[in-house]
């Protein structure tokens, strides 16, 4: 039985349905499983209430599962759904409930650049949980992955876009940046529940192609037929308000701190490597745009 925590999320729901039609037995995890897990259900999935803020839910869950996949995140939480409890503390906990049930791979869904002295502390957080996952006796892969389509490029810009005509940046939006699809990481996520070389190990995926923001404004201009009217957060405001919003609303501001630091450093990726071993599809921001614009709003 393959347990996917986060099954109600973007990546996670794909990972879920893809293993199902595969034939696999899926323990799909969710806070609300019958409101957010129905589809995967009438799927031939077992649905599961958990949260990775509670510890004893996390036993339960991983009881009976050979492997876990873990796709959830609260990079915008706040109060006690905040970041630092779901994607640190939690999944530390959920990786200490899989060693002790004995899970055979612990499949983790991290980021490019995780690393401890990032200014982002979602990123940190990530980095945290990886460290935790090698120090245990569990087989793992580590699946780092560039920035999601689904919220980078559609969420921040896309849907205002579509929505209202108008779209806020966070800085110029003039550095280059990688954004990969989750439907091709959840591609990524299948092949390392089945290859067995890569136990132990830590890959990194992303798009096909490094954009600037502005690059993807122009992406919807064109595909949705008007000009958009953008305007800026600058860089300043950002160094200002990021570490201000931090006592307040820490998701906002980690999402301030990693959007600073993306729009003066770039996140270019090459995807070169990982491609030379898996020739797995990778879909350009157009080609992810055009399907969302196609899809009934």
């Amino acid at each position: 039985m393959i347990l996917i925590v986060g099954a109600s999320g973007a990546l996670g729901s794909i990972v879920a349905r893809r293993l199902l039609e595969k034939g696999e037995t899926v323990r799909g995890m969710s806070r609300t499983p019958q409101e957010k897990l129905a589809a995967l259900k009438e799927m031939g999935a077992e649905v599961f209430q958990g949260d990775l803020r509670d510890p004893a839910s996390l036993r339960r869950a991983c009881d009976g599962a050979t492997k876990v996949v873990t796709a959830a995140h609260s990079i915008l939480g706040r109060g006690d759904e905040r970041s630092e409890l779901v994607d640190d503390k939690g999944h530390r906990d959920l990786i200490d409930a899989a060693n002790e049930a004995g899970v055979q791979q612990f499949v983790y869904v991290s980021v490019v650049g995780a690393g401890p002295d990032h200014p982002s502390a979602f990123v940190r957080y990530k980095h945290n949980a990886e460290q935790h996952l090698k120090a245990s006796s569990l087989p793992y892969t580590i699946i780092r992955a560039s920035a999601f389509m689904w919220f980078h490029v559609h969420t921040l810009i896309g849907q205002p876009i579509l929505e209202t005509g108008k779209v806020r940046l966070f800085g110029k939006g003039e550095s280059l940046r990688n954004f990969v699809d989750e439907g091709d990481v959840a591609d990524c996520v299948l092949i390392a529940l089945e290859d067995p070389d890569l136990l132990g190990k830590t890959i990194e995926i992303g798009g096909p192609e490094n954009l600037e923001t502005v690059d993807v404004v122009e992406v919807y201009e064109q595909l949705s037929g008007h000009k958009a009217q953008v305007s800026h957060v600058p860089r300043g405001a950002l160094r200002v308000m990021s570490p201000l919003l931090r006592p307040f609303h820490p998701g906002l501001s980690q999402v301030m701190a990693l959007s600073l630091h993306e729009d003066v450093h770039g996140s270019y990726f090459d995807a070169a490597l990982l491609l030379e071993r898996y020739p797995l599809k990778q879909t350009s921001v157009e080609e992810y745009a055009r399907a969302r614009v196609s899809r009934p709003r």
